[in-house]
């Protein structure tokens, strides 16, 4: 593939709330200047980026900083004003979708240039399996989210290094979580002979990976073109260049306390935040079981709790033909809220 040069991209991301936890996306502007790409890439390239932006507020839903629409303004002139741990995730994140909508995309077929990746078959893999099959082109979307994302970067300072140092550590994330998928040959179903390929996971491993990292971040700063932990004061030597991996997430200034109002990144601060306590029976996310502690008492807030009733439809029945019928059900549902620690309510 010719190499693509983009020198604006504008993803707006159009928010709109369709129930009181989760809010649709939608991509109404995808732009590049000089050497065009194909209008397919650019599609896929948004999607992967729509993605992202999904995923991010999945993973910080019930943390002080909820990834606002606010904090997606990366590649615009008003971007957000320090590097901290959250925009590296979000570098990283956008990064990571960015290849592997593109990744899945030329696997499946549906761009001309390229296809599944077949260079291994017929490989010895491991003691009990070969390579086969066709696994997911991860090449091809890697060289070519390098190209969409990388070049959006036009900083030379620090925070250009760091920035892309996060989008490589995005696309080393889907690399990572690659899975090996296997099927069995032999005689009457023995498994005596494995073929074994490369396929993407759920995109929600890797934000699941992404987020390990975030709270493993680097803090470090740059001189002479290289990342060293750590800040201008203290004392380096060259094993601090070498322990910062291409895989970790790395940030130059520490965040802001998200329990107040920060215009800056967009956020409304802890007061009126929904938080939850759900029984460990119908959560396994332990920070959602943890999130009023965090967002409501660690910001000096009290949780108010109240019950209301919600109906929604159940009892849903099939009648030939063709109808299905329901019943209007109501149930007594709990509620919590971040309130100041002063009010009566």
């Amino acid at each position: 593939m010719a190499k693509t040069w983009i020198s604006c991209m504008f993803i707006t991301i159009v928010f709109s709330q369709f129930s009181h936890t989760y809010t649709t996306w939608s991509v109404n502007n995808f732009m590049m200047a000089g050497q065009k790409a194909s209008a397919l890439f650019s599609k896929s390239a948004a999607a992967g980026g729509l993605m992202a932006v999904e995923e991010c507020h999945h993973q910080f839903m019930w943390d002080q900083w909820n990834c606002p629409k606010e904090s997606i303004s990366l590649y615009s002139e008003n971007h957000l004003p320090t590097a901290i741990r959250e925009v590296a995730f979000l570098y990283s994140i956008i990064s990571a979708g960015v290849m592997y909508t593109l990744t899945l995309n030329c696997s499946m077929g549906h761009f001309k240039t390229c296809s599944c990746d077949s260079s291994k078959s017929g490989s010895k893999g491991d003691k009990d399996w070969n390579w086969g099959g066709c696994s997911d082109n991860v090449v091809f979307g890697e060289k070519a989210s390098k190209q969409y994302i990388d070049n959006l970067e036009t900083g030379v300072d620090e925070r250009a290094i760091v920035n892309l140092h996060n989008n490589e550590a995005g696309r080393r994330a889907v690399r990572r979580t690659l899975k090996l998928t296997c099927k069995c040959h032999g005689v009457s179903g023995s498994c005596s002979i494995r073929t074994c390929w490369k396929e993407l996971p759920e995109f929600r491993t890797v934000g699941d990976y992404l987020k390990r990292k975030y709270f493993r971040a680097v803090m470090v700063d740059a001189r002479n073109g290289q990342l060293r932990k750590g800040n201008s004061v203290q004392r380096r030597d060259e094993r601090d260049i070498l322990q910062i991996s291409k895989q970790d997430l790395v940030y130059l200034e520490h965040s802001p306390n998200f329990c107040t109002a920060n215009s800056d990144y967009g956020t409304s601060g802890a007061i009126g935040r929904a938080c939850s306590r759900p029984s460990v029976r119908h959560s396994e996310n332990r920070w959602e079981r943890k999130s009023c502690n965090r967002l409501c008492k660690s910001c000096g807030l009290k949780v108010k709790q109240v019950s209301v009733s919600e109906t929604s439809t159940c009892n849903c029945q099939f009648h030939w033909c063709c109808e299905v019928k329901c019943d209007n059900c109501t149930k007594i549902v709990e509620k919590f809220t971040c309130i100041p620690r002063s009010s009566s309510t």
